[in-house]
Order: C-alpha cells, then structure tokens, then sequence
C-alpha cells in the first residue's frame, strides 16, 4: 500500500509540474501575440507580414493544444483523487500516464522549435 501512495505522490507531482509548464507556455504565445501585433503595427513589406500570419495560425493551434493537454492532465488528477487503492500499480493508471508523458514530450520539443523559429523572426523586424 506504501508503495502505491508513494506512485500515485509521483503521478500527482508530474501532473503538478506539466501544468505550471503549460500555463508557463500559454502566458509566453500572448507575449508572442503582443510582439507580433507590434510588428503589425508597423508598415512592413510581404516579407515581414506573411511570416507574421505563419505565426499567428501557429500560436492559435498551439494554445489550443495546452488547452487540451491541460484538460487531459485535469482528468488524470481526477482520476488519481478517486483511485481504487487495490488496483495493480502495472494497470490502467500507469499506462495512461505513459501516454501523456510521451504527448507532453512531443508537445515541448515542437514549443521549442516554434519559440526558436519565432525569436529568429524578431530578431530580424524588431
């Protein structure tokens, strides 16, 4: 039984930990609107605004992508404060977190690669 407390401790400590992360990032895309909607602002050629546009559709698909994962880490916290002690640690519980660590994984390799992407652009019209 100590065994499992301590798993499911380690379960709630990951899901804690991806949520601050995920609303981390949510705040970062609004500052990013922010920056872009500065570029806007200002009478650049094609060059400048169809980058732009990229950009915004991109922080769009993004945020609604933490929506999701951050709704999925909600219901896998709802599922931790209402688990069947008796329940085998190798179960359901275990391979539903697998799936999530491996979605958040994907999910913060491609923030980085846009947040890269969108800091070599202001560097260049800001």
């Amino acid at each position: 039984m100590q065994t499992k407390v301590s798993y499911l401790s380690d379960l709630r400590f990951n899901l804690d930990t991806w949520k601050r992360e995920l609303r981390f990032h949510f705040n970062e895309m609004d500052t990013f609107e922010e920056k872009l909607e500065e570029i806007a602002s200002r009478e650049f050629t094609n060059n400048a605004l169809i980058p732009l546009e990229h950009f915004q559709n991109k922080i769009m698909i993004e945020k609604d992508a933490i929506s999701k994962l951050m709704h999925r880490c909600r219901n896998k916290m709802a599922n931790l404060n209402n688990v069947d002690y008796n329940e085998n640690i190798d179960g359901r519980l275990q391979n539903e977190q697998r799936t999530l660590k491996e979605d958040m994984r994907t999910y913060i390799k491609m923030h980085y690669d846009l947040k890269e992407e969108m800091m070599d652009y202001f560097l260049k019209w800001l």
